[in-house]
Protein backbone atom coordinates (compact mmCIF):
# COMPACT_ATOMS: atom_id res chain seq x y z
CA UNK A 1 0.00 0.00 0.00
CA UNK A 2 1.72 3.19 -1.27
CA UNK A 3 1.04 6.33 0.78
CA UNK A 4 2.58 9.67 -0.24
CA UNK A 5 2.26 13.25 0.91
CA UNK A 6 2.84 15.79 -1.86
CA UNK A 7 3.26 19.14 -0.13
CA UNK A 8 3.92 22.86 -0.53
CA UNK A 9 2.43 23.46 -3.96
CA UNK A 10 0.23 26.21 -5.36
CA UNK A 11 -2.77 24.12 -6.40
CA UNK A 12 -4.94 25.05 -9.37
CA UNK A 13 -8.68 24.47 -9.44
CA UNK A 14 -11.95 25.19 -7.71
CA UNK A 15 -12.16 23.83 -4.20
CA UNK A 16 -8.41 23.54 -3.67
CA UNK A 17 -7.52 27.20 -3.14
CA UNK A 18 -7.11 26.72 0.62
CA UNK A 19 -4.82 23.71 0.25
CA UNK A 20 -1.17 23.36 -0.66
CA UNK A 21 -0.76 19.61 -0.21
CA UNK A 22 -2.29 16.29 -1.23
CA UNK A 23 -2.33 12.83 0.30
CA UNK A 24 -2.17 10.05 -2.31
CA UNK A 25 -2.74 6.36 -1.73
CA UNK A 26 -2.38 3.77 -4.46
CA UNK A 27 -2.59 6.45 -7.13
CA UNK A 28 -5.77 8.10 -5.81
CA UNK A 29 -6.15 11.48 -4.07
CA UNK A 30 -7.28 10.84 -0.48
CA UNK A 31 -7.18 14.37 0.96
CA UNK A 32 -6.38 17.98 0.01
CA UNK A 33 -5.37 20.58 2.58
CA UNK A 34 -2.54 22.44 4.25
CA UNK A 35 0.69 20.51 4.78
CA UNK A 36 0.61 20.78 8.57
CA UNK A 37 -3.00 19.58 8.72
CA UNK A 38 -2.31 16.58 6.48
CA UNK A 39 0.86 15.69 8.36
CA UNK A 40 -1.25 15.44 11.52
CA UNK A 41 -3.66 13.11 9.71
CA UNK A 42 -0.72 10.90 8.75
CA UNK A 43 0.75 10.82 12.24
CA UNK A 44 1.87 7.32 13.14
CA UNK A 45 1.70 6.04 9.56
CA UNK A 46 4.55 5.25 7.20
CA UNK A 47 4.51 7.44 4.12
CA UNK A 48 6.75 9.05 1.54
CA UNK A 49 7.03 12.81 1.10
CA UNK A 50 7.48 14.80 -2.09
CA UNK A 51 8.09 18.54 -1.67
CA UNK A 52 6.80 20.67 -4.53
CA UNK A 53 8.80 23.65 -3.21
CA UNK A 54 6.08 26.23 -3.90
CA UNK A 55 5.76 25.30 -7.58
CA UNK A 56 2.44 25.65 -9.40
CA UNK A 57 0.43 22.42 -9.63
CA UNK A 58 -2.15 21.74 -12.36
CA UNK A 59 -4.33 18.67 -12.79
CA UNK A 60 -2.39 16.30 -15.03
CA UNK A 61 -2.38 17.59 -18.61
CA UNK A 62 -3.54 15.23 -21.37
CA UNK A 63 -3.06 15.65 -25.12
CA UNK A 64 -6.36 14.55 -26.66
CA UNK A 65 -5.08 14.00 -30.19
CA UNK A 66 -1.57 13.06 -31.26
CA UNK A 67 0.49 10.21 -32.69
CA UNK A 68 3.06 8.94 -30.19
CA UNK A 69 4.66 6.59 -32.70
CA UNK A 70 5.24 9.27 -35.33
CA UNK A 71 6.34 11.81 -32.73
CA UNK A 72 8.93 9.29 -31.60
CA UNK A 73 10.04 8.73 -35.19
CA UNK A 74 10.19 12.50 -35.75
CA UNK A 75 12.74 12.78 -32.96
CA UNK A 76 15.01 10.52 -35.06
CA UNK A 77 14.08 11.69 -38.57
CA UNK A 78 14.96 14.54 -40.91
CA UNK A 79 12.71 17.29 -39.54
CA UNK A 80 12.03 20.40 -41.63
CA UNK A 81 10.14 22.29 -38.91
CA UNK A 82 12.85 24.97 -38.68
CA UNK A 83 13.20 25.48 -42.46
CA UNK A 84 12.22 28.99 -43.56
CA UNK A 85 12.76 28.62 -47.31
CA UNK A 86 12.81 26.04 -50.07
CA UNK A 87 16.58 26.44 -50.37
CA UNK A 88 17.07 25.77 -46.66
CA UNK A 89 14.90 22.66 -46.94
CA UNK A 90 16.93 21.40 -49.89
CA UNK A 91 20.17 22.10 -48.07
CA UNK A 92 18.98 20.04 -45.09
CA UNK A 93 18.12 17.21 -47.48
CA UNK A 94 21.54 17.49 -49.16
CA UNK A 95 23.30 17.08 -45.81
CA UNK A 96 21.22 13.99 -44.93
CA UNK A 97 22.02 12.44 -48.31
CA UNK A 98 25.74 12.85 -47.62
CA UNK A 99 25.34 10.79 -44.42
CA UNK A 100 23.10 8.06 -45.86
CA UNK A 101 24.41 4.94 -47.66
CA UNK A 102 23.29 4.75 -51.31
CA UNK A 103 20.08 2.82 -51.81
CA UNK A 104 18.59 3.58 -48.40
CA UNK A 105 15.37 5.54 -48.10
CA UNK A 106 15.57 9.13 -46.90
CA UNK A 107 12.45 10.07 -44.97
CA UNK A 108 11.62 13.55 -43.77
CA UNK A 109 8.63 15.40 -42.40
CA UNK A 110 7.10 18.75 -41.45
CA UNK A 111 7.93 20.81 -44.51
CA UNK A 112 5.54 23.73 -44.90
CA UNK A 113 5.79 25.95 -47.96
CA UNK A 114 3.48 28.51 -46.33
CA UNK A 115 6.26 29.23 -43.83
CA UNK A 116 8.81 29.74 -46.65
CA UNK A 117 9.89 33.07 -48.05
CA UNK A 118 9.11 33.03 -50.91
CA UNK A 119 6.28 30.46 -50.84
CA UNK A 120 7.79 27.67 -52.97
CA UNK A 121 7.69 23.88 -52.97
CA UNK A 122 10.73 21.89 -54.14
CA UNK A 123 10.25 20.35 -57.58
CA UNK A 124 10.84 16.80 -58.72
CA UNK A 125 13.87 17.90 -60.73
CA UNK A 126 15.35 19.69 -57.69
CA UNK A 127 15.02 16.54 -55.58
CA UNK A 128 16.54 14.45 -58.39
CA UNK A 129 19.46 16.87 -58.67
CA UNK A 130 20.34 16.18 -55.03
CA UNK A 131 20.21 12.38 -55.34
CA UNK A 132 19.28 9.66 -57.78
CA UNK A 133 20.87 7.03 -55.51
CA UNK A 134 18.34 7.28 -52.69
CA UNK A 135 14.55 7.13 -52.76
CA UNK A 136 13.35 10.35 -51.07
CA UNK A 137 9.93 10.64 -49.43
CA UNK A 138 9.07 13.82 -47.53
CA UNK A 139 5.86 14.37 -45.57
CA UNK A 140 4.25 17.82 -45.41
CA UNK A 141 3.37 19.23 -41.98
CA UNK A 142 -0.30 18.29 -42.50
CA UNK A 143 0.52 14.59 -43.22
CA UNK A 144 -1.85 14.73 -46.20
CA UNK A 145 0.60 15.88 -48.91
CA UNK A 146 3.98 14.38 -49.73
CA UNK A 147 7.04 14.90 -51.95
CA UNK A 148 9.11 12.20 -53.66
CA UNK A 149 11.98 11.97 -56.10
CA UNK A 150 12.11 9.84 -59.24
CA UNK A 151 13.82 6.93 -57.50
CA UNK A 152 10.96 6.78 -55.00
CA UNK A 153 8.45 6.82 -57.88
CA UNK A 154 10.37 3.99 -59.56
CA UNK A 155 10.32 1.82 -56.45
CA UNK A 156 6.62 2.55 -55.91
CA UNK A 157 5.87 1.51 -59.50
CA UNK A 158 4.32 4.88 -60.34
CA UNK A 159 4.84 6.26 -63.86
CA UNK A 160 3.52 9.05 -66.03
CA UNK A 161 0.58 6.89 -67.16
CA UNK A 162 -0.42 5.60 -63.71
CA UNK A 163 -4.02 6.64 -62.98
CA UNK A 164 -4.86 8.38 -59.72
CA UNK A 165 -6.38 6.21 -56.99
CA UNK A 166 -9.97 6.84 -55.94
CA UNK A 167 -9.01 8.73 -52.76
CA UNK A 168 -5.84 10.53 -53.76
CA UNK A 169 -3.81 12.00 -56.60
CA UNK A 170 -0.33 12.25 -58.07
CA UNK A 171 0.61 15.88 -58.64
CA UNK A 172 1.26 16.89 -62.23
CA UNK A 173 2.51 19.93 -64.13
CA UNK A 174 0.39 21.72 -66.68
CA UNK A 175 1.75 19.35 -69.35
CA UNK A 176 0.62 16.31 -67.38
CA UNK A 177 4.04 15.21 -66.16
CA UNK A 178 4.57 14.14 -62.55
CA UNK A 179 5.82 17.01 -60.38
CA UNK A 180 6.83 15.13 -57.21
CA UNK A 181 3.71 15.90 -55.16
CA UNK A 182 1.50 13.14 -53.80
CA UNK A 183 -1.90 13.64 -52.21
CA UNK A 184 -3.82 11.64 -49.60
CA UNK A 185 -4.09 7.87 -50.19
CA UNK A 186 -1.95 7.99 -53.30
CA UNK A 187 0.83 7.82 -50.71
CA UNK A 188 0.05 4.13 -50.08
CA UNK A 189 2.06 3.09 -53.13
CA UNK A 190 5.14 4.72 -51.59
CA UNK A 191 4.75 3.68 -47.97
CA UNK A 192 4.04 0.06 -48.94
CA UNK A 193 7.50 -0.34 -50.51
CA UNK A 194 9.43 1.26 -47.65
CA UNK A 195 11.25 -1.10 -45.28
CA UNK A 196 9.08 -2.25 -42.38
CA UNK A 197 10.61 -1.10 -39.08
CA UNK A 198 11.33 -4.05 -36.81
CA UNK A 199 9.83 -4.43 -33.35
CA UNK A 200 12.72 -2.74 -31.56
CA UNK A 201 12.49 0.33 -33.79
CA UNK A 202 8.75 0.61 -33.14
CA UNK A 203 9.18 0.21 -29.40
CA UNK A 204 12.03 2.72 -29.27
CA UNK A 205 9.84 5.27 -31.09
CA UNK A 206 7.04 4.90 -28.53
CA UNK A 207 9.53 5.04 -25.65
CA UNK A 208 11.10 8.26 -26.94
CA UNK A 209 7.69 9.85 -27.40
CA UNK A 210 6.42 8.91 -23.93
CA UNK A 211 9.54 10.25 -22.24
CA UNK A 212 9.34 13.47 -24.25
CA UNK A 213 5.68 13.89 -23.32
CA UNK A 214 6.48 13.45 -19.62
CA UNK A 215 9.28 16.01 -19.95
CA UNK A 216 6.73 18.49 -21.28
CA UNK A 217 4.33 17.93 -18.38
CA UNK A 218 1.90 15.59 -20.10
CA UNK A 219 0.55 12.73 -18.00
CA UNK A 220 -1.40 11.05 -20.81
CA UNK A 221 -2.12 11.11 -24.52
CA UNK A 222 -4.92 10.01 -26.80
CA UNK A 223 -3.00 8.52 -29.68
CA UNK A 224 -3.47 6.60 -32.92
CA UNK A 225 -0.50 4.30 -33.56
CA UNK A 226 -1.78 1.30 -35.49
CA UNK A 227 -0.80 2.60 -38.92
CA UNK A 228 2.82 2.57 -37.73
CA UNK A 229 2.76 -0.41 -35.36
CA UNK A 230 0.92 -2.67 -37.78
CA UNK A 231 -1.14 -4.81 -35.42
CA UNK A 232 -3.16 -4.64 -32.22
CA UNK A 233 -0.98 -7.36 -30.70
CA UNK A 234 2.15 -5.28 -31.29
CA UNK A 235 0.48 -2.19 -29.85
CA UNK A 236 -0.62 -3.98 -26.70
CA UNK A 237 2.75 -5.66 -26.22
CA UNK A 238 4.79 -2.47 -26.59
CA UNK A 239 2.76 -0.47 -24.11
CA UNK A 240 2.64 -3.35 -21.64
CA UNK A 241 6.43 -3.80 -21.78
CA UNK A 242 7.13 -0.08 -21.44
CA UNK A 243 4.97 0.07 -18.32
CA UNK A 244 6.75 -3.00 -16.92
CA UNK A 245 10.04 -1.21 -17.59
CA UNK A 246 8.91 1.70 -15.43
CA UNK A 247 7.55 4.29 -17.89
CA UNK A 248 4.52 5.79 -16.14
CA UNK A 249 2.43 7.32 -18.92
CA UNK A 250 -1.25 6.79 -19.70
CA UNK A 251 -2.51 6.21 -23.24
CA UNK A 252 -5.98 6.13 -24.75
CA UNK A 253 -5.75 4.34 -28.09
CA UNK A 254 -7.86 5.29 -31.08
CA UNK A 255 -8.28 2.32 -33.44
CA UNK A 256 -7.57 3.06 -37.11
CA UNK A 257 -10.55 1.78 -39.10
CA UNK A 258 -8.75 -0.89 -41.21
CA UNK A 259 -7.84 -2.70 -37.96
CA UNK A 260 -11.47 -3.18 -36.90
CA UNK A 261 -11.56 -6.86 -37.86
CA UNK A 262 -8.52 -7.61 -35.69
CA UNK A 263 -10.10 -5.71 -32.80
CA UNK A 264 -13.36 -7.62 -33.18
CA UNK A 265 -11.53 -10.95 -33.41
CA UNK A 266 -9.80 -10.20 -30.11
CA UNK A 267 -13.15 -9.36 -28.49
CA UNK A 268 -12.09 -5.81 -27.59
CA UNK A 269 -14.60 -3.05 -26.92
CA UNK A 270 -14.33 0.69 -26.42
CA UNK A 271 -13.18 1.42 -22.87
CA UNK A 272 -11.38 -1.90 -22.39
CA UNK A 273 -8.04 -1.72 -20.62
CA UNK A 274 -6.70 -0.44 -17.32
CA UNK A 275 -5.47 2.80 -15.76
CA UNK A 276 -2.47 2.85 -18.11
CA UNK A 277 -3.85 1.68 -21.46
CA UNK A 278 -7.38 1.89 -22.82
CA UNK A 279 -9.12 1.23 -26.13
CA UNK A 280 -10.97 4.22 -27.55
CA UNK A 281 -13.03 5.15 -30.60
CA UNK A 282 -12.52 4.01 -34.19
CA UNK A 283 -10.53 6.56 -36.20
CA UNK A 284 -11.65 7.46 -39.72
CA UNK A 285 -10.96 10.20 -42.25
CA UNK A 286 -13.60 12.28 -44.04
CA UNK A 287 -11.23 14.67 -45.84
CA UNK A 288 -7.67 15.98 -46.02
CA UNK A 289 -6.00 19.26 -45.07
CA UNK A 290 -6.38 22.93 -45.94
CA UNK A 291 -2.68 23.36 -46.72
CA UNK A 292 -2.84 20.96 -49.66
CA UNK A 293 -6.41 22.03 -50.50
CA UNK A 294 -7.67 18.50 -49.84
CA UNK A 295 -9.92 19.49 -46.91
CA UNK A 296 -13.48 19.24 -48.23
CA UNK A 297 -15.26 22.60 -48.29
CA UNK A 298 -18.91 23.16 -49.15
CA UNK A 299 -17.86 25.74 -51.75
CA UNK A 300 -14.67 26.15 -53.80
CA UNK A 301 -11.41 27.42 -52.29
CA UNK A 302 -11.16 31.18 -52.66
CA UNK A 303 -7.61 30.97 -53.99
CA UNK A 304 -8.29 27.90 -56.17
CA UNK A 305 -11.87 28.09 -57.52
CA UNK A 306 -11.40 24.89 -59.53
CA UNK A 307 -11.52 22.71 -56.39
CA UNK A 308 -13.52 22.29 -53.20
CA UNK A 309 -11.17 19.66 -51.79
CA UNK A 310 -11.52 15.91 -51.51
CA UNK A 311 -13.90 13.54 -49.77
CA UNK A 312 -12.01 10.41 -48.70
CA UNK A 313 -15.12 8.36 -49.44
CA UNK A 314 -18.63 9.17 -50.77
CA UNK A 315 -21.52 9.65 -48.35
CA UNK A 316 -23.06 6.17 -48.79
CA UNK A 317 -19.73 4.49 -48.03
CA UNK A 318 -19.13 6.73 -45.01
CA UNK A 319 -22.60 5.85 -43.72
CA UNK A 320 -21.83 2.15 -44.11
CA UNK A 321 -18.52 2.53 -42.27
CA UNK A 322 -20.20 4.25 -39.32
CA UNK A 323 -22.96 1.65 -39.28
CA UNK A 324 -20.39 -1.16 -39.11
CA UNK A 325 -18.53 0.56 -36.28
CA UNK A 326 -21.81 0.97 -34.37
CA UNK A 327 -22.58 -2.72 -34.86
CA UNK A 328 -19.24 -3.52 -33.20
CA UNK A 329 -20.19 -1.32 -30.23
CA UNK A 330 -17.73 1.53 -30.85
CA UNK A 331 -17.96 5.31 -31.17
CA UNK A 332 -16.21 6.99 -34.10
CA UNK A 333 -13.47 9.62 -34.13
CA UNK A 334 -13.49 11.29 -37.52
CA UNK A 335 -10.97 13.66 -39.07
CA UNK A 336 -13.07 16.43 -40.62
CA UNK A 337 -11.37 19.76 -41.31
CA UNK A 338 -13.65 21.33 -43.91
CA UNK A 339 -17.33 22.15 -43.51
CA UNK A 340 -18.16 19.78 -46.36
CA UNK A 341 -16.52 16.91 -44.47
CA UNK A 342 -18.20 17.93 -41.19
CA UNK A 343 -21.58 17.81 -42.94
CA UNK A 344 -20.84 14.32 -44.22
CA UNK A 345 -19.81 12.82 -40.89
CA UNK A 346 -22.61 14.51 -38.94
CA UNK A 347 -25.05 13.08 -41.49
CA UNK A 348 -23.61 9.61 -40.88
CA UNK A 349 -23.72 10.06 -37.10
CA UNK A 350 -27.33 11.24 -37.25
CA UNK A 351 -28.31 8.24 -39.38
CA UNK A 352 -26.62 5.77 -37.03
CA UNK A 353 -27.06 6.94 -33.45
CA UNK A 354 -24.44 6.21 -30.81
CA UNK A 355 -25.69 3.74 -28.21
CA UNK A 356 -25.00 4.12 -24.50
CA UNK A 357 -23.20 0.78 -24.39
CA UNK A 358 -20.28 2.26 -26.31
CA UNK A 359 -19.40 4.15 -23.12
CA UNK A 360 -17.57 6.95 -24.92
CA UNK A 361 -18.64 9.96 -27.02
CA UNK A 362 -18.05 10.33 -30.74
CA UNK A 363 -15.33 12.75 -31.78
CA UNK A 364 -15.29 15.29 -34.55
CA UNK A 365 -11.56 15.85 -34.96
CA UNK A 366 -10.23 19.28 -36.02
CA UNK A 367 -13.43 21.05 -37.18
CA UNK A 368 -11.48 24.04 -38.45
CA UNK A 369 -14.04 25.30 -40.99
CA UNK A 370 -17.61 25.14 -39.70
CA UNK A 371 -20.95 26.94 -40.07
CA UNK A 372 -23.69 27.99 -37.66
CA UNK A 373 -25.89 25.10 -38.82
CA UNK A 374 -23.11 22.55 -38.33
CA UNK A 375 -22.49 23.79 -34.78
CA UNK A 376 -26.20 23.44 -33.97
CA UNK A 377 -26.14 19.87 -35.27
CA UNK A 378 -23.01 19.07 -33.27
CA UNK A 379 -24.62 20.37 -30.07
CA UNK A 380 -27.48 17.87 -30.44
CA UNK A 381 -25.20 14.84 -30.69
CA UNK A 382 -23.22 12.93 -28.02
CA UNK A 383 -19.90 14.09 -29.40
CA UNK A 384 -16.91 16.13 -28.38
CA UNK A 385 -14.90 18.48 -30.58
CA UNK A 386 -11.31 17.24 -30.60
CA UNK A 387 -9.50 20.50 -31.39
CA UNK A 388 -5.90 21.59 -31.88
CA UNK A 389 -5.52 25.27 -30.94
CA UNK A 390 -1.90 25.40 -32.12
CA UNK A 391 -3.14 25.23 -35.74
CA UNK A 392 -4.04 28.92 -35.37
CA UNK A 393 -0.35 29.82 -35.00
CA UNK A 394 0.66 27.66 -37.97
CA UNK A 395 -2.16 28.36 -40.43
CA UNK A 396 -2.82 32.08 -40.13
CA UNK A 397 -2.71 34.31 -42.07
CA UNK A 398 -2.42 32.15 -45.21
CA UNK A 399 -5.59 30.18 -44.38
CA UNK A 400 -7.60 33.39 -44.88
CA UNK A 401 -6.65 33.34 -48.56
CA UNK A 402 -7.76 29.72 -48.83
CA UNK A 403 -11.26 30.18 -47.40
CA UNK A 404 -11.97 33.84 -48.16
CA UNK A 405 -13.62 36.56 -46.07
CA UNK A 406 -17.08 35.00 -46.20
CA UNK A 407 -16.10 31.95 -44.15
CA UNK A 408 -14.31 33.47 -41.15
CA UNK A 409 -17.22 33.53 -38.66
CA UNK A 410 -16.72 29.85 -37.83
CA UNK A 411 -13.03 29.53 -38.73
CA UNK A 412 -11.01 27.83 -35.97
CA UNK A 413 -13.87 29.03 -33.78
CA UNK A 414 -13.26 27.12 -30.55
CA UNK A 415 -14.98 29.83 -28.51
CA UNK A 416 -18.21 29.37 -30.44
CA UNK A 417 -18.12 25.63 -29.83
CA UNK A 418 -17.75 26.13 -26.09
CA UNK A 419 -20.48 28.77 -26.05
CA UNK A 420 -22.77 26.30 -27.83
CA UNK A 421 -22.23 23.81 -25.01
CA UNK A 422 -20.12 21.42 -27.08
CA UNK A 423 -17.45 19.70 -24.96
CA UNK A 424 -14.00 20.39 -26.36
CA UNK A 425 -10.75 18.52 -25.77
CA UNK A 426 -7.32 19.95 -26.55
CA UNK A 427 -4.55 18.23 -28.44
CA UNK A 428 -1.49 19.01 -30.54
CA UNK A 429 -1.73 16.54 -33.44
CA UNK A 430 1.99 16.00 -32.88
CA UNK A 431 4.18 15.49 -34.82
CA UNK A 432 2.26 17.88 -37.09
CA UNK A 433 2.43 20.53 -34.37
CA UNK A 434 4.79 20.75 -31.36
CA UNK A 435 3.82 18.41 -28.54
CA UNK A 436 4.25 21.12 -25.87
CA UNK A 437 0.71 21.66 -24.43
CA UNK A 438 1.54 25.19 -23.31
CA UNK A 439 2.12 26.23 -26.94
CA UNK A 440 -1.41 25.03 -27.67
CA UNK A 441 -2.74 27.05 -24.75
CA UNK A 442 -0.83 30.12 -25.96
CA UNK A 443 -2.42 29.84 -29.40
CA UNK A 444 -5.88 29.44 -27.85
CA UNK A 445 -5.47 32.50 -25.61
CA UNK A 446 -3.66 34.88 -27.98
CA UNK A 447 -4.50 33.55 -31.48
CA UNK A 448 -1.03 34.65 -32.56
CA UNK A 449 2.31 33.12 -33.39
CA UNK A 450 4.95 33.22 -30.63
CA UNK A 451 6.63 36.61 -30.58
CA UNK A 452 3.84 38.48 -32.36
CA UNK A 453 2.30 41.54 -30.71
CA UNK A 454 -0.66 41.50 -33.07
CA UNK A 455 -4.12 41.54 -31.41
CA UNK A 456 -4.76 38.08 -32.76
CA UNK A 457 -6.24 36.40 -35.81
CA UNK A 458 -10.03 36.70 -35.46
CA UNK A 459 -9.51 37.89 -31.87
CA UNK A 460 -13.18 37.59 -30.87
CA UNK A 461 -12.59 33.82 -30.80
CA UNK A 462 -9.89 33.88 -28.11
CA UNK A 463 -10.25 31.67 -25.05
CA UNK A 464 -9.31 32.76 -21.55
CA UNK A 465 -6.57 30.91 -19.71
CA UNK A 466 -9.00 28.82 -17.67
CA UNK A 467 -10.81 27.65 -20.82
CA UNK A 468 -7.45 26.81 -22.39
CA UNK A 469 -6.33 24.77 -19.38
CA UNK A 470 -9.73 23.04 -19.33
CA UNK A 471 -9.14 21.75 -22.88
CA UNK A 472 -6.08 19.79 -21.75
CA UNK A 473 -7.50 18.62 -18.42
CA UNK A 474 -11.21 17.96 -17.92
CA UNK A 475 -11.95 18.34 -21.64
CA UNK A 476 -9.61 15.47 -22.49
CA UNK A 477 -11.05 13.41 -19.63
CA UNK A 478 -14.57 13.86 -21.03
CA UNK A 479 -13.34 12.67 -24.44
CA UNK A 480 -12.01 9.48 -22.84
CA UNK A 481 -15.13 8.91 -20.76
CA UNK A 482 -13.08 9.53 -17.62
CA UNK A 483 -14.49 12.77 -16.22
CA UNK A 484 -15.21 11.04 -12.91
CA UNK A 485 -11.65 9.71 -12.70
CA UNK A 486 -9.35 12.43 -14.00
CA UNK A 487 -9.18 15.98 -15.32
CA UNK A 488 -9.45 17.93 -12.07
CA UNK A 489 -7.92 17.89 -8.60
CA UNK A 490 -10.42 16.30 -6.22
CA UNK A 491 -10.61 13.61 -3.58
CA UNK A 492 -11.25 10.25 -5.23
CA UNK A 493 -9.67 11.20 -8.54
CA UNK A 494 -6.39 9.97 -9.96
CA UNK A 495 -3.22 11.57 -8.62
CA UNK A 496 -2.06 13.06 -11.93
CA UNK A 497 -0.25 16.39 -11.56
CA UNK A 498 1.62 18.70 -13.90
CA UNK A 499 3.99 20.78 -11.77
CA UNK A 500 5.28 23.96 -13.43
CA UNK A 501 7.57 26.84 -12.63
CA UNK A 502 5.24 29.85 -13.01
CA UNK A 503 1.74 31.24 -12.67
CA UNK A 504 -0.09 30.94 -15.99
CA UNK A 505 -2.70 33.56 -15.07
CA UNK A 506 -0.22 36.45 -14.97
CA UNK A 507 0.24 37.02 -18.70
CA UNK A 508 -0.08 35.01 -21.94
CA UNK A 509 3.68 35.27 -22.54
CA UNK A 510 4.21 32.96 -19.55
CA UNK A 511 2.79 30.13 -21.65
CA UNK A 512 5.79 30.36 -23.98
CA UNK A 513 8.33 30.22 -21.17
CA UNK A 514 6.79 27.71 -18.76
CA UNK A 515 8.79 24.61 -17.86
CA UNK A 516 7.58 21.43 -16.22
CA UNK A 517 9.38 20.82 -12.95
CA UNK A 518 7.69 17.50 -12.23
CA UNK A 519 5.15 15.18 -13.84
CA UNK A 520 3.22 12.87 -11.52
CA UNK A 521 1.13 10.03 -12.99
CA UNK A 522 -1.00 7.80 -10.79
CA UNK A 523 0.95 9.03 -7.78
CA UNK A 524 4.29 8.14 -9.40
CA UNK A 525 6.90 10.84 -10.02
CA UNK A 526 7.41 10.03 -13.70
CA UNK A 527 9.59 13.05 -14.54
CA UNK A 528 11.58 15.53 -12.47
CA UNK A 529 13.66 18.36 -13.90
Amino acid sequence: MTLTLFKHGKLYGEGVAKGDSVIVQNGIIQAIGQARELELQLSGKEYDTVDWEDAYVLPGLTDSHMHLSMHGMKLAMLDFTSATSKDEMLDMLRKRVALTPPGEWILGLNWNENAFIPVEIPTLSELDAITDQHPVYLTRTCFHTFLANSEAYRRAGIGENTPDPASGAYGRNADGQLNGLIYEEASTAFTSVQPEPDYSVKKDAIRRACLDALRLGLTAAHTEDLRFLGSVDTMQRIYRELREEGIAFRTHQLIYHPFMEEVKAKGLRAGDGNEWFKIGAVKMFADGAIGGRTALLSAPYSDAPHTSGMAIQPQPELNQMVAAVRAAGFPVAVHAIGDGAAHMILTAMEAHALTEESGLPDRLIHGQVLTADLVKRMAKLPLIADIQPRFVASDFPWVLDRVGEGRTEYLYAWKKLLDAGIPCAGGSDAPIEPLDPFLGMHAAVTRTKPGETYEGYLPDKKLDIHEAIHLFTLGSAVAAGEADERGSMAVGKAADFTVIDRDLSERPQALLDVKARMTVVNGIVAYRS
